[in-house]
C-alpha cells in the first residue's frame, strides 16, 4: 500500500497543503481559499479537498485522499461542533484537526520548548513547556483576537464612520476608506453587518501604510492593537519564564515589531520553519508506519 502524509494548514484567508510521501519527504503542495471551519465548515471542506487534491496533482499524481493520512491546523478549530461536523466530512483514511497554532508552533521551534504568537486574520498564542502545550486567547473575532487584522480592519471602518460624522478629525486613513465605498457610510454599514474576519482585515494594508506616513488615526489604531499584543505577550512571558524561542508568525508579523514594547521586540527570533511543515511534521509523527510498511511503499 503506497502511504501518503498530508499537512493542511487552514486558516480565514487560504487553505495550504503539503504531501510527504512514506520517507516524510514532501513531494507536492497546494493552495485553495478561506477554511475557517467555524464561520464556515462547508465552504472550508471544499478548500481543504481542492487543497489537498493540488497537492498531489503537484507532486505528478492523481488525488489518493483515501489512502493519505492528515494532520489540519485550522482557524476554528476551539469550538467542538464544528470539529466534529467537518472530522466526519473528510475523505482521509485518518485524519485530525488541531489548532493552527499548534502546527505553527511545530513548524517554528520544532520539539523544543518555547512560544509562538499568530498575528493575521486572528490572534493566537502558544506556549510549550516541558512538552506540554497552552494556548492563550484565540477565542475567536467575536470576543477575542486582539490586535488581529479582523480587529483592526473594523476599527478602521469605525475610525472612518467617525470622521465621517465629524467626531474625529478626517485623516487620510479615513478619506482612503471612504473612497472604497463612494463616500458613502450606508456602503460601509451594509458591508460590516455581513463581513467575515478575512474581509475586515483587507483594510490592514492600508492602515499600515498611513500610519507609516504618521497618520494619526492610523497610528492611534495600531497602538491599540499592538497594547493587546503586548499584554498576551506578557501572559506568554509569565508561562515560559522567557526562556526558549519566541517566534511572531502571520501576515502581520512583519509590521508589528516597531509597535510592540521593547521588552517583546528584544526576544523575538525567526522561526525555523512554517506552519505548514510544522503539519507535515506532525502528521509523519502521528501516523508514521513501520520501517517494513515504509519498504513495501517505495517497493
Amino acid at each position: 500500500m503506497t502511504v501518503y502524509f498530508l499537512g493542511i494548514d487552514g486558516g480565514g484567508t487560504s487553505c495550504r497543503a503539503a504531501l510527504a510521501n512514506a520517507d516524510g519527504l514532501v513531494i507536492g503542495r497546494g493552495k485553495s481559499g478561506a477554511s475557517n471551519i467555524l464561520t464556515d465548515p462547508d465552504t472550508a471542506l471544499k478548500h481543504i479537498i481542492e487543497a489537498s487534491e493540488q497537492a498531489f496533482e503537484d507532486a505528478g499524481l492523481s488525488p489518493q485522499l483515501a489512502s493519505s493520512f492528515a494532520i489540519l491546523g485550522l482557524a476554528g478549530n476551539n469550538v467542538g461542533d464544528a470539529v466534529s461536523y467537518v472530522t466526519a466530512r473528510l475523505p482521509f483514511a485518518k485524519a485530525d484537526i488541531v489548532s493552527d497554532g499548534v502546527i505553527a508552533l511545530q513548524g517554528a521551534i520544532g520539539d523544543a520548548d518555547g512560544a509562538i504568537g499568530i498575528v493575521g486574520t486572528g490572534t493566537v498564542y502558544i506556549v510549550r513547556q516541558d512538552g506540554l502545550l497552552r494556548s492563550v486567547a484565540g477565542w475567536g473575532f467575536q470576543v477575542s483576537d486582539l490586535g488581529s487584522g479582523a480587529r483592526l480592519g473594523q476599527m478602521v471602518l469605525q475610525e472612518c464612520l467617525l470622521a465621517y460624522d465629524h467626531i474625529h478629525p478626517m485623516t487620510g486613513l479615513s478619506e482612503a476608506i471612504l473612497a472604497e465605498f463612494a463616500g458613502r457610510p450606508e456602503n460601509v454599514v451594509e458591508f460590516a453587518r455581513l463581513a467575515k474576519p478575512g474581509e475586515f482585515g483587507r483594510f490592514t494594508p492600508t492602515l499600515f501604510q498611513c500610519a507609516e506616513r504618521g497618520d494619526a488615526a492610523a497610528l492611534r489604531i495600531l497602538e491599540t492593537g499592538a497594547t493587546g499584543i503586548n499584554e498576551a505577550l506578557d501572559a506568554v512571558a509569565k508561562l515560559t519564564g522567557d526562556r526558549g524561542r519566541l517566534c511572531l508568525l502571520g501576515g502581520l508579523a512583519p509590521l508589528y515589531p516597531p509597535y510592540l514594547a521593547e521588552r517583546h521586540r528584544l526576544r523575538l527570533s525567526q522561526p525555523l520553519a512554517d506552519a505548514l511543515t510544522g503539519a507535515v511534521a506532525l502528521a509523519v509523527k502521528t501516523y508514521g508506519v513501520p520501517d517494513a510498511a515504509r519498504a513495501e511503499a517505495r517497493a
